[in-house]
């Protein structure tokens, strides 16, 4: 419950306590009269613990409240709220009321807070830092969004997609494909558009959209690198979208309004193609440049006249339907002329005639010049001219005419054809007596087909993202992006199907495959059906296209600054920068360049299947993030549009798929190719990111799929590899001692399999975690430093000891744990104090073993070759003594995969006793190794019994006299403290008796006295000489003797065959049963591999693994 606290200002309260006691009252005169109420005195000493904000204000008591909002220490990233300010820090939860929770309220925010946080949401994104405020701007007043749905979405989404290709490109397609297949090309791609408005409309709804639009949802979902990739790629199509719309305009400008204004001409009909090519770079440079130079000024601006651009779209097809009404009654008169059934271009002739009749006079026309060499009736005339009449038809007979049956099928044809009407006469002349191409005909510019027009047209239906792009306009955006998206999308399908059929039904064949309305005295050809004038359309199409390069050139940057600013691509990362009020400058910089790639293509026909691959690839991922989330079942998936289901974010992504490949497969391979490219750079070089992706989730779900699968039973000796546990140890600053072992790693693993590289810390896990959280933050480092993939497990325990047998045990889930141990050797373990170090060792030996895990141990591990290194020559040695599963000679092959090793023979060397055939033995071996596919060369070393040499008697005496004489030192050690304890003792007795003797000097009774101490001392020294004496009278155990011969001679043939060797693998002996024999053992080791540069010592877990059977 609410309190209210009258308190006087903060300086009188401490005047106030000052030398006051626990229940000293309040008083702002001094003299100790209460002029107020008194708060409770831990308020008054610190009033900002408890939410008190005080005032100094002289002459008046404040109202001190306590405020509901203090708490929530999350940081502002990762906070669950939108607005999170470090203004609310100051102030904190009311009363005590709470005081249980009181120790959790940094971390942990209270329901009053939450509410309240919840209730002030004002659509600011959240969760990306760039994205935010500062927080002074988050303090002024925010206007609340006022767009709805038909503002923000729906007419955003109308103006976007439509545009170029149905003022310029719809005829045509019509004309060439046909009304049904024309219809099925509309449908496809309406169809494909609408099921990703769905997906989009599911993704969209699922949490608030920050900037950044397809390309935050993507990346959200799918993760970064996908993100990267899809984001990419969609800045792209963006960005060719804009070249198009330019490209567009010039063709409006150039053909249509000003054909004068062209700065290449040709006199030559071949010619002009290239002309107007020509032209379209030259004037797209300079529109390019210019439009850049707009939004780089005033962006707002562009914004403004984002109306007027919709304006024209909307005025210009409300001008089609009405021609289209007026044709049934009142056709147009747009005569076409045809030379048999070819379709003649009006441009240099004015009567559709060969000859004229003036003034009752009979001469030849205009038409007759062009196509003979004189205007006398014996001229010398085209064949086809001659034996074919010249008809005028209309272009635009109007609804009622039928020609919706003549303009049913398609009409296809090859590059440099002529356009001919289908039903009209025609007679084909013998032989060809002159290039008809100079001829005033009209001429396909390209071959057609039906994929090709799918490709040109799919750009038509794109722009389904205006809506979610501007998200954080928009009153209720998880209301409006689906509502006004779908709308959108079902009225600009309904426009362009009843296009087809009113195109197919109002205009003649012919006009429709004039692509440039050469046949119409070069009006454009949905022009001629507009009504009250053509130049509705023109003048309407030309703004409507100019606008929508704007538009592009305007968001394209702002896609690229989102990309750049997330960091996930390092080298695109200069590109988030700008100017001063965040305008991408650079990004801009970047976009027109790209742009003015497009332009030089300089063919819309051409640039179009570009940017339909891209916007593709970006509508495909879009449905798979939401198949992928909806089949994943992530608690997080709760989108508020419920119309979705995954089948249908399925057959979207999978009509995107066979979209691309029917528009056209190479730019297909090619986009795919460029995100793939985009999307291993950014896994491999890429900053890493945590979005909570849904990809994450699917490999979690593939992950305990598979270690499901595993856990079923151990792998076949064909799949097996080492799985390995590195064991790390750590120096006084908890830095590691020998990095080299992760070098190993990486050289035996080539990054297959699984690693785990482990260390452990001596203490208690709460007083250590902070310590064992930076030791795996270290060894993260170095393993990524050193390239070894893998995980890193750090435990505290009591004793180092216990440490490493708890990861022996518990490193690993189900069937992805480790089968093999990678531990350094104890380096100088003679000359440690502490036997616990070399003891440690032995015991891990033991658990290995125990545990039926394969042990490598690597002696003089600092010497072992960095990745960096190369062995140009050199062999690594295999001393196979003993056959403990093969492991001693798969290691050789798994390093030589490496760089490092990559030069080196290998070298088999195994040892014949006295009673073996040592050339079998060669043969036998090179037989088994031939089996087993390995490539080595085999020695045979011969070990002859012979007798003990008196060296090898003395080491091993040598031996047991020091660990004799070590366990001396110990007792003598455990003596001296027993007697310091003693003095200690006889001290403190002392001691008490001195307190005590004026009491009662016959109670204090001395327990030592010196006779005593004496006594102590000389039986002590007794013992310790009499055992030294033993120590040099005693002989060395025979079992004992014949190990360290074993190790001294083997020891020897190793430096004699191998004292060059790059790498030696030797079978590592067992440790002994008995805990008394563990410094025996370690001396055996240490002869063993004395005088060796690099070697590795193996010992197998018990089980084969290598085989000779495939």
């Amino acid at each position: 419950m609410s309190k209210r606290f009258l308190v006087t200002p903060v300086d009188r309260v401490e005047k106030g306590c000052t030398g006051g006691g626990a229940g000293t009252p309040l008083s702002g005169t001094g003299n100790g009269a209460v002029t107020e109420k008194t708060v409770p005195l831990e308020y008054a000493r610190e009033p900002y613990r408890y939410g008190v904000n005080s005032k100094t204000d002289t002459g008046s008591n404040d109202d001190l409240t306590l405020d509901l909002r203090r708490g929530d220490g999350t940081p502002k990233e990762s906070s669950p709220f939108i607005n999170n300010s470090d203004s609310e820090q100051g102030n904190i939860y009311e009363g005590k009321n709470m005081a249980l929770y009181e120790e959790e309220m940094d971390s942990n925010p209270m329901v009053s807070s939450l509410l309240n946080k919840l209730a002030n949401y004002t659509n600011l994104p959240q969760g990306v830092k760039e994205h935010e405020e500062d927080d002074d701007n988050r303090k002024k007043e925010v206007k609340a969004p006022r767009m709805g749905t038909f503002i923000g979405v729906y007419l955003p989404c109308l103006q976007n997609i439509l545009g170029v290709i149905l003022f310029l490109r719809m005829t045509w397609i019509v004309g060439t494909a046909g009304i049904l297949e024309t219809f099925c090309i509309v449908f496809m791609c309406c169809s494909c558009t609408m099921l990703t408005a769905i997906s989009m409309s599911a993704i969209a709804t699922n949490g608030v959209v920050p900037a950044g639009g397809s390309y935050y949802m993507i990346s959200r979902s799918l993760g970064p690198e996908f993100g990267g990739a899809v984001g990419l790629c969609f800045y792209l199509g963006t960005t060719f979208a804009g070249a198009m719309y330019i490209l567009g305009t010039i063709e409006i400008l150039l053909t249509y309004i000003v054909p004068n204004a062209a700065i290449f001409k040709s006199d030559d009909p071949s010619g002009e193609a290239q002309a107007m090519l020509n032209n379209m770079r030259v004037y797209g440079t300079c529109f390019v440049t210019m439009m850049a130079i707009v939004v780089f000024v005033g962006v707002k601006y562009v914004n403004k006249l984002a109306l007027v651009f919709l304006s024209c779209v909307v005025l210009s097809i409300l001008a089609t339907y009405a021609g289209v009404i007026k044709s049934a009654f009142d056709p147009p008169d747009f005569p076409v002329c045809l030379l048999g059934n070819r379709t003649l271009s009006r441009r240099d002739f004015d009567v559709c005639a060969k000859v004229i009749t003036v003034n009752n006079t009979t001469m030849t026309s205009m038409l007759w010049s062009l196509f003979c060499n004189s205007t006398n009736f014996n001229a010398s005339c085209n064949e086809y001219f001659e034996i074919n009449n010249v008809t005028e038809i209309q272009g635009i007979p109007g609804l009622a005419s039928g020609v919706f049956m003549d303009n049913l099928w398609s009409s296809y044809s090859a590059e440099g054809s002529f356009v001919e009407r289908i039903k009209s006469p025609s007679s084909s002349p013998s032989i060809v007596s002159k290039k008809e191409d100079d001829l005033p005909y009209v001429f396909t510019d390209i071959m057609t087909y039906f994929t090709m027009l799918v490709g040109i047209y799919f750009p038509s239906v794109t722009g389904i993202m205006a809506g979610s792009n501007r998200s954080g306009d928009l009153r209720d955006a998880q209301k409006s992006i689906p509502t006004g998206t779908i709308l959108a999308i079902i009225t600009t399908s309904f426009i362009y199907m009843s296009s087809v059929l009113m195109f197919g039904a109002c205009i003649e064949g012919v006009v429709l495959r004039d692509k440039f309305g050469e046949g119409v005295s070069g009006n454009l050809v949905i022009g001629t059906l507009a009504w009250p004038s053509p130049w509705v359309i023109v003048i309407g199409s030309f703004f409507s296209t100019c606008g929508a390069g704007l538009q592009s050139l305007t968001g394209a940057p702002r896609l690229m600054q989102a990309i750049a600013r997330d960091g996930i691509v390092p080298f695109l990362q200069v590109f988030g920068h700008g100017k001063a009020n965040g305008e991408p400058t650079w990004a801009l910089l970047l976009t027109a360049g790209i742009c003015e790639i497009g332009i030089l293509i300089a063919s819309l026909d051409n640039v179009a299947p570009i940017l339909s691959m891209f916007f593709l690839m970006c509508y495909m991922f879009v449905n798979l993030a939401c198949a992928v989330q909806t089949l994943l079942r992530t608690p997080n998936w709760r989108p508020r549009f419920k119309y979705y289901h995954w089948t249908l974010s399925f057959l979207g992504m999978s009509l995107c798929l066979a979209l691309m490949f029917i528009s056209s497969w190479y730019y297909a391979l090619v986009a795919m190719v460029i995100a793939g490219c985009i999307y291993k750079y950014i896994e491999y070089r890429g900053a890493e990111k945590e979005w909570g992706d849904g990809i994450r989730g699917l490999s979690l779900n593939a992950a305990r799929y598979a270690l499901l699968r595993v856990e079923a039973g151990p792998p076949h000796t064909k799949n097996w590899r080492p799985q390995c546990l590195v064991l790390l140890n750590l120096d006084s600053e908890n830095n590691v001692k020998h990095p080299r072992l992760l070098s190993l790693t990486t050289q035996l693993k080539a990054g297959k399999g699984l690693t785990i590289v482990g260390s452990a810390i001596e203490g208690t896990y709460l007083d250590k975690n902070a310590d064992a959280q930076n030791v795996e933050k270290n060894i993260k480092a170095l393993m990524t430093t050193e390239k070894t993939k893998g995980f890193c497990h750090v435990v505290v325990s009591t004793t180092m000891r216990d440490g490493i047998s708890h990861l022996l045990q518990t490193a690993g889930l189900g069937g992805m744990k480790h089968n093999t141990v990678l531990m350094g050797w104890p380096h100088r373990w003679k000359e440690c104090d502490n036997p616990v170090y070399w003891k440690n060792f032995v015991e891990n030996v033991r658990d290995t073993t125990a545990a039926q895990l394969a042990l490598l141990v690597a002696r003089n591990i600092d010497s072992f070759p960095s990745n960096q290194e190369r062995f140009s020559s050199g062999n690594i040695d295999v001393w196979w003594i003993v056959h403990d599963g093969g492991l001693l000679m798969l290691i050789p092959f798994l390093l030589r995969h490496h760089k490092v090793w990559r030069k080196c023979k290998m070298r088999i060397f195994t040892v014949a006793q006295m009673d073996d055939n040592s050339i079998q033995m060669k043969k036998d071996l090179q037989i088994f190794l031939y089996h087993l596919r390995l490539d080595a060369e085999v020695e045979v070393v011969e070990m002859l019994d012979n007798d003990i040499s008196a060296f090898t008697y003395e080491k091993t005496l040598v031996m047991e006299q020091r660990s004799q004489m070590l366990k001396q030192m110990q007792l003598s050690k455990n003596e001296r403290e027993r007697e310091a304890q003693l003095i200690h003792d006889r001290n403190t007795a002392s001691h008490s008796a001195c307190l005590e003797k004026d009491a009662d000097p016959e109670k204090v009774h001395m327990t030592w006295t010196k006779d005593k101490l004496i006594a102590e001392k000389n039986r002590n020294k007794e013992m310790t000489v009499s055992g030294f004496k033993d120590l040099f009278n005693m002989k060395p155990n025979q079992s004992n003797v014949r190990r360290m011969h074993t190790a001294v001679k083997l020891n020897e043939v190793i430096l004699e065959k191998s004292h060059d060797a790059q790498l030696v693998l030797l079978n590592m002996p067992g440790p002994p049963k008995s805990r008394q024999g563990d410094e025996n053992y370690m001396e055996f080791l240490e002869v063993l591999t004395e005088r060796l540069n690099r070697v590795l010592l193996v010992r197998g877990g018990g089980r084969e693994v290598i085989t000779i059977y495939s």
